[in-house]
């Protein structure tokens, strides 16, 4: 089933609110004004706002080189081509590679024009492209401002939501190897769209805190989690790649299993304190389960009954489960300084 984010509605309502305006002010064609406003909508208003100053900075450069190049040596397909490669190198020198498509199509409609009336008409076709990022950034602004922070936990949860299945089926193989490959692909991405939310959410705390003035300890909650998520995939792929191959036995595999749902269950408990949906952990709980893994490490490394790859596959699962486990115990804590404070 598709579903239409506020991202897809917003974009339609700034091309309407796009078009509406210069068909008012009279300005021709109104669709370019649309595809800048496409062009504009982004997943942040700081983005947003980026975009706008770099595509008026572009297509000013633009529209100032296509009007000196037909007035030099006029718009014929030729000229007109070397314009176009000679815009797209400028913006890749000056960094500008988001705004080459919008100014292409700028010199390209000023260039094209059947009838050129110099300065006139490039100031026309401009005025236009204007309209359409203003409507976009306005639209960005004013109807459902992007809000990232609640976009992470919401995406933080259905990612914790594949890994809790992941870890808890990971020694007992309950998965089959394609689903379990599945949700290990569908982890990944999501690792990927979280990653790239945290960085919008950086860019509006430090870019625009007077506007939106995010709460910088949230942050820091924030970034733990993605560090609990990065070392639960890392602690995946490292028992896919040595647990089984050092042939464990049956008791064995049971013992991994069962500390592995400790650690997952004492992850969720922490994420849904986070969400405000339980109150806080019980120290014992708490204790019981960090003192488990430590108890569990000691009980591999004092081991002398395996052979030795054996022992050290082992102590390379170990050792991830014990970052792990760090990592949660960290986040904790953060999550109750954020709360208390």
């Amino acid at each position: 089933m598709i579903t239409l984010g506020p991202r897809v509605l917003k974009t339609g309502l700034a091309v309407m609110l796009a078009i509406h305006i210069t068909n008012w002010l009279g300005l021709e064609p109104p669709l370019f004004a649309a595809i800048a406003a496409t062009f504009t909508i982004q997943p942040s208003i700081y983005r947003s706002w980026k975009q706008v100053l770099e595509q008026f900075q572009a297509n000013t450069l633009g529209a100032v080189i296509a009007i000196s190049a037909i007035y030099l040596f006029g718009s014929n397909p030729v000229v007109i081509g070397f314009v176009v490669v000679i815009v797209i190198i400028i913006g890749l020198k000056l960094k500008m590679e988001g705004s080459i498509s919008l100014t292409m199509i700028t010199v390209l409609v000023i260039m094209s024009s059947q009838k050129y009336d110099g300065l006139l008409a490039a100031g026309n076709k401009f005025i236009i492209v204007l309209v359409g990022m203003g409507s976009a950034f306005l639209v960005n602004i004013l109807v459902s401002p992007p809000s990232s922070n609640k976009k992470f936990t919401s995406e933080m949860d259905l990612a914790f939501k594949e890994l809790s299945l992941l870890m808890r089926t990971v020694i007992s193989s309950e998965l089959t190897e394609k689903s379990f490959q599945e949700g290990w692909r569908r982890l990944k991405k999501d690792e990927a769209k979280l990653e790239e939310l945290y960085k919008t959410l950086d860019e509006e705390r430090e870019k625009i805190s007077r506007i939106t003035r995010l709460d910088v300890r949230e942050m820091v909650v924030f970034k733990q989690m993605l560090a609990c998520l990065r070392h639960g995939l890392r602690l995946l792929d490292i028992i896919e790649n040595h647990f089984f191959q050092s042939h464990p036995e049956m008791e064995e595999s049971m013992v991994f299993d069962r500390h592995l749902e400790e650690l997952i269950t004492y992850h969720e408990m922490i994420l849904l304190k986070h969400a405000g949906k339980i109150q806080e952990i019980e120290a014992s709980y708490k204790m019981a389960v960090l003192d488990g893994t430590s108890q569990f490490l000691e009980s591999i490394m004092a081991e002398t009954g395996f052979e030795r790859e054996h022992k050290l596959r082992i102590v390379i699962i170990g050792s991830a489960i014990y970052d792990y486990a760090f990592h949660l115990e960290r986040l904790d804590e953060l999550v109750d300084q954020y709360q208390k404070s």
